[in-house]
């Protein structure tokens, strides 16, 4: 796949042209009454007109057709896993693992993007524009002549096993495992790849994810502004006879007819755009003297709810880092949380459970569900010389944060046949040592 452009930054206005087309951009207006180059004006809002500037997002699009141009939206029954049917299982609080989830071989009957999409868990209504889901996505075939867009929400899209080379209206991006992106709630995208794909997406219903604070941290750390990147202008200069345009609007999916490609744009200008960012380049904050931080420590990106420090979903790692705590038990505490906790693995083997918990499959704890470390890392922690040394290394986990609480779908129970009924297990051999006198 070849390198690709991209504007660099967190939540600015960019402005940008497909180089074949210079100043295609009009000039002091966003809309005059003779676009250049016969192009289309047409304005994607994220936000409502009259929201606040500081979360006021659009982007103005100067097109070849508008999107209208398209016949009526028929439903489509081509991912047949995709739910928001959080009533379909019963409630299940137990502590989930999943192994990894099955690729659709390159050999096999092609499965693209959205066909390839099984829906996890979630909650919430995608009308009421309040929740979130959690998709896997299994694809081993390119999107060549449709493209997709959701009506109800912003994804953010985790490659565990291949390159996705994404095409957007607003220009092109690879996104390799141990990368992410997101794309925005309502901007049309394809997924190309040369090898078979899959991966986790966070879908939130109620806004747009942004940077958490960072309080007294001060003004630098975490996940830095200047590392995300955002592409190019570029349009698609092949010709359809018939290119489908796939809708997810209110959890179902719908499919348009055109004789065009929506990737027609040839420049645009806003702050509603995708972005990509490399998780490599998080700045890990850590503490230095004593104790275990708390993981909210390792959020990348957040989409905060009403409720002030809570989060519909916050998206967290754990990277690479030195651990250096004295008197310390340093893997994470045993806990029980408020919070639902969907974990994945891209790669390597997560400090808490080595066993088990596989690069490609995921676990879910549910809220007040007891979880932590499995036998082996209580033991092996608890007597270990406590030195500096560097942990994760050639690992990367993640979390799904959030303060709802999480359905399971039947896919995620039964269809998918990866569920761990033995997961319980990695803590029943956990002793008791109390001892009276200390």
């Amino acid at each position: 796949m070849s390198q690709y452009k991209y504007l660099t930054g967190f939540g600015g206005h960019f402005s940008s042209e497909d180089e074949r087309c210079p100043n295609s951009l009009p000039v002091g207006q966003n809309s005059p009454q003779q676009c250049p180059y016969g192009l289309y004006a047409e304005q994607l809002s994220g936000s409502a007109f009259t929201a606040p500037r500081s979360e006021n997002v659009r982007t103005w699009l100067y097109r070849k057709l508008p999107s209208a141009v398209h016949t009526p939206f028929l439903p489509y029954s081509g991912a047949q896993h995709l739910s928001h049917n959080w009533d379909e299982q019963p409630p299940n609080p137990n502590q989930m693992r999943w192994k990894p989830f099955d690729m659709p071989g390159a050999k096999q009957k092609s499965v693209t993007f959205v066909e390839g999409l099984h829906t996890v868990c979630g909650a919430g209504d995608a009308r009421a524009r309040h929740g979130l889901a959690v998709h896997i996505y299994l694809c081993n075939a390119s999107m060549d002549t449709s493209a997709f867009y959701n009506s109800d929400g912003d994804f953010l899209i985790v490659p565990q096993e291949g390159t996705l080379n994404i095409i957007t209206e607003l220009g092109r991006m690879t996104v390799a495992p141990n990368e992410i992106c997101v794309i925005p709630q309502g901007i049309r995208f394809a997924v190309k790849l040369e090898t078979p794909c899959r991966g986790y997406i966070l879908e939130v219903f109620d806004g747009h994810f942004c940077l958490p604070d960072l309080g007294p941290i001060g003004a630098n750390g975490l996940a830095n502004p200047r590392d995300f990147e955002t592409p190019v202008a570029w349009f698609d200069s092949k010709t359809y006879t018939e290119f489908h345009v796939i809708s997810k609007y209110q959890g179902a999916l719908f499919v348009a007819k055109q004789k065009h490609s929506v990737f027609d744009v040839v420049a645009w200008h806003g702050n509603y755009v995708p972005y990509k960012y490399d998780l490599s380049k998080f700045m890990v904050i850590n503490s230095v003297s004593f104790d275990h931080c708390d993981p909210s420590i390792f959020t990348v990106l957040t989409c905060p709810s009403l409720r002030p420090g809570t989060a519909i979903a916050d998206f967290v790692i754990f990277p690479p880092r030195w651990s250096v705590q004295e008197h310390t038990f340093r893997p994470p505490y045993y806990h029980r949380n408020c919070m639902s906790e969907f974990m994945g693995l891209i790669l390597g083997r997560y400090e808490a459970k080595e066993e088990g918990f596989a690069a490609g499959g995921a676990t879910l704890h549910s809220m007040m569900t007891p979880h932590g470390p499995d036998v082996n890392c209580f033991e092996g922690a608890s007597k270990a010389e406590l030195k500096p040394e560097r942990i994760a290394d050639g690992t990367q986990a993640f979390m799904f944060e959030s303060s709802l609480s999480l359905a399971v779908t039947k896919w995620g129970v039964e269809t998918c046949q990866k569920l761990d009924a033995q997961y319980y297990e990695c803590w029943q051999a956990l002793k008791n040592n109390f001892k009276l006198s200390n």
